[in-house]
């Protein structure tokens, strides 16, 4: 009786440890914020613009609309990263770094985004349409494409539109160097874009 009560725990245990052996490992996985860095305020300190802009989170479809990092190591042929993620996904990363240097900036003094309720006389509106690293003479670089669009909420005209692209050599394929090269990349698309939209938003 002793034998037979035994067995089933007995089997039991062995199938539960060859059933661990046969499920793979998960790879860890490291979160990278995007880096930033303030801009410099020393051109703007006295003008102010009187307009509160609506900054809306940026538009992206397939592999963009997520938090993967990014690679295209042969045309048309993007891959991820092994190992490694944003801590957010793409579009509230560059948001997130778009609100960042509107503030930094301080021209634009009234600003919200679009999970407020808070009405608005110019919304930015914007599609990402690139955020990956690409070979290029055998080293990967980083590059960010982003489409924006400036529109009256009143009328709802459409008050200009650009397309922003930055693009930064990374010095080694370690994945630390290539989200430094991301961050550096999103400093100049943001500085540029901050220029672009306080100089349309002044001339309105």
């Amino acid at each position: 009786m002793t034998y037979r009560s035994s067995l089933p725990v007995v089997m039991a245990v062995v199938l539960s440890l060859a059933g661990c052996n046969l499920v793979p490992e998960r790879t860890p996985v490291t979160l990278y914020e995007l880096p930033a860095h303030s801009l410099d305020l020393s051109r703007h300190t006295e003008q102010r613009i009187e307009a509160t802009l609506r900054l809306a989170t940026p538009r992206a479809s397939g592999l963009l609309d997520g938090s993967r990092i990014l690679v295209v190591p042969l045309p048309n042929q993007p891959r991820a990263y092994e190992g490694a993620r944003w801590a957010d996904g793409m579009p509230q990363l560059i948001r997130n770094r778009l609100l960042d240097a509107f503030q930094d900036d301080g021209r634009i003094t009234r600003l919200v985004h679009d999970d407020s309720a808070v009405s608005a006389d110019v919304e930015l509106l914007s599609d990402l349409r690139t955020f990956h690293s690409e070979y290029i003479d055998g080293l990967p670089v980083a590059t960010l494409r982003l489409d924006a669009k400036l529109i009256d909420t009143r009328s709802q005209r459409l008050v200009a539109s650009q397309r922003f692209v930055q693009q930064q050599r990374v010095e080694s394929e370690a994945i630390p160097n290539v989200v430094e090269a991301f961050g550096m990349a999103a400093d100049r698309l943001a500085r540029e874009l901050v220029d672009w939209t306080a100089a349309q938003i002044d001339r309105r």
